[in-house]
């Protein structure tokens, strides 16, 4: 997940653009557990580990894995999933609900406090709502309330949202997302990004935990929030330790010898296979949405308009002929050992209106690379080979396979002399900002979603303003992005969202890679670790 400067974003609307999304682990209940009337859960405490990197812990500035997961421990939502779930219901909202096409009625429950004392009311979540908007931070979520006009806060318990579109099929789920959690007024700045620092002292919390300590991409210490009032019940566990990794094969090596009691995001294909015949740990698995890609910057690449020679069908060229030689089921064997599989579309197989509008188009037809395709390509443009890319990916926030997976890559597009590739790896925190500012011709990004629909795949990206920054601007598919958001007739909805992959499968603002599941490595004694729809990873349910 991550965002970009005022422009359009969710159904086409104003708004800025996201990053690169969340499929996270979402933990299942499996009794036992409690909480006492001092928030002290009486199940022991729970370590977690992972490689993930926290960016920023204000909704507003932030929108990746590792940032996400924290806010979901820590601040309400109006709706949420329970576990097991992609469903979203109330969570700190009594009730909620479209009173007109346009007009989202939420209620909110009565007596709600954060954890500092202040009152949570609809005035909180109209300022958060309101901040998202204005700040539109490059790294924030604020795109995905590109359909919202305005939020009204009538009295302390009503909210309304109004919407520039109608009968928005996904707005419940937008109350989810990390566009979406409640934060105080009291703490937080209007207008500008918070520090962790000012929140974490501030006590500015009102999900299931509290932070009780705080040392950046290092340790977090958390424990149960007594008061919090949504769906998702009390902690099963004593409190958690999230425990922040530079290197996977230590985070392999700690949940193996039962130094931590979770692992998640993220271990290697070959990590996860050797711990499968390790008797202390149980692999858990779940469908996934993520997806691994190549964005093409529509202004740096070679011929990009921005660029000396800038030439819109050498441009294309240049994208089509590496679409024809990359081969994802390459990749996904030798590199992932199948724990991911090809992608030739958009939206990731599963989620209802995916096609594979790629494979037929581009390679031999078929799924595969096909040479000749792709010197025809680059040959009836005019284009001189071979073309440079400079092609950036990064090695710590996408897993330690991601150096394999771009020398692959990189052997693919030398193939027959077309390409001549530079790669380069950059440290996510770094990378995150660098290529919203125009620094990477091509680079790699994953996306993991927000919310289990196939607009999910479609707003964030090819919106005119979007959360790639990659200068693709598509006026019909804008339009149609729109239309396929507040479409009731489920037919006419799904062959909307086709077209909408048909479109962009002929420009290829990005080149689609790879679709994986959720997976992650638990002791043999924790329980409640169960991987679903809602793509959030919550620690209260764990426990031993």
């Amino acid at each position: 997940m991550s965002l970009h400067h005022t422009g359009r974003g969710r159904l086409g609307l104003a708004i800025g653009a996201l990053g690169a999304s969340a499929i996270l682990l979402a933990g299942c209940s499996g009794g036992g557990g409690g909480t006492s009337s001092d928030g002290a859960a009486s199940g022991e405490p729970i370590i977690v580990g992972t490689t993930d990197k926290i960016t920023s812990i204000d909704p507003a500035g932030s929108y990746d894995n590792g940032s996400f997961a924290v806010m979901n421990q820590v601040y309400p939502f109006l709706l949420n999933s329970k576990y097991g779930t992609s469903d979203v219901t109330p969570d700190i909202a009594e009730s909620a609900e479209f009173t007109t096409p346009t007009e989202y009625t939420v209620k909110l429950k009565s007596g709600l406090k954060f954890a500092n004392g202040h009152d949570l009311t609809s005035s909180d979540v109209k300022f958060s709502f309101d901040r998202q908007v204005k700040i539109a931070d490059p790294n924030g979520p604020s795109s995905l309330l590109g359909n919202l006009d305005s939020v009204a806060a009538p009295d302390d318990t009503t909210v309304v949202f109004t919407l520039k579109n109608g009968n928005d099929q996904v707005w419940p789920q937008i109350l989810s997302s990390p566009a979406a959690p409640i934060v105080d007024e009291e703490v937080f700045s209007a207008d500008a990004v918070t520090p962790d620092a000012d929140i974490v002292a501030g006590n500015a919390f009102a999900g299931q935990y509290v932070i009780d300590s705080y040392k950046v991409n290092e340790l977090i210490s958390y424990k149960p929030y007594a008061d919090y009032q949504g769906n998702l019940g009390a902690a099963e566990n004593a409190g958690v330790t999230a425990k922040y990794y530079a290197d996977s094969s230590n985070l392999k090596l700690d949940v193996s010898t039962g130094a931590i009691d979770t692992a998640f995001r993220s271990l290697s294909a070959t990590d996860i296979a050797d711990l499968a015949t390790n008797k202390d740990v149980k692999v858990v698995d779940g469908p996934g949405g993520e997806i691994r890609y190549i964005v093409f910057n529509f202004n740096t690449m070679p011929f990009g308009a921005s660029t000396a020679e800038a030439d819109p069908a050498k441009s294309l060229a240049v994208r089509q002929a590496a679409a024809d030689l990359v081969d994802r089921a390459a990749i996904a064997k030798d590199v992932y050992k199948d724990t991911y599989s090809p992608l030739y579309s958009y939206v990731p197989q599963g989620l209802t209106g995916a096609n594979t509008s790629l494979e037929g188009l581009y390679g031999d037809g078929n799924g595969g690379p096909d040479l000749d395709k792709a010197k025809a390509a680059l040959a009836a443009a005019g284009v001189t080979t071979p073309v440079v890319l400079n092609l950036q990916y990064n090695g710590d926030h996408y897993g330690p396979s991601s150096a394999d997976e771009y020398a692959a890559i990189k052997t693919q597009l030398e193939t027959g002399g077309l390409f001549t590739v530079n790669l380069a790896q950059t440290e996510w925190v770094t990378y995150s900002k660098d290529r919203t500012t125009d620094a990477y011709p091509e680079y790699q990004l994953g996306w993991f979603p927000d919310y289990s629909d196939a607009d999910n795949y479609l707003s964030p990206f090819f919106a005119k303003d979007n959360f790639l920054v990659n200068h693709y601007d598509n006026a019909e598919v804008q339009q149609l992005i729109t239309e396929q958001a507040t479409q009731t007739d489920a037919a006419a909805r799904e062959a909307t969202i086709g077209k909408i992959q048909d479109l962009v499968a002929a420009d290829l603002s990005t080149l689609p890679l790879l679709q994986g599941k959720q997976v992650a490595i638990v002791g043999a004694d924790v329980q409640g670790a169960v991987l679903d729809g809602s793509f959030k990873f919550r620690y209260a349910p764990l426990h031993k």
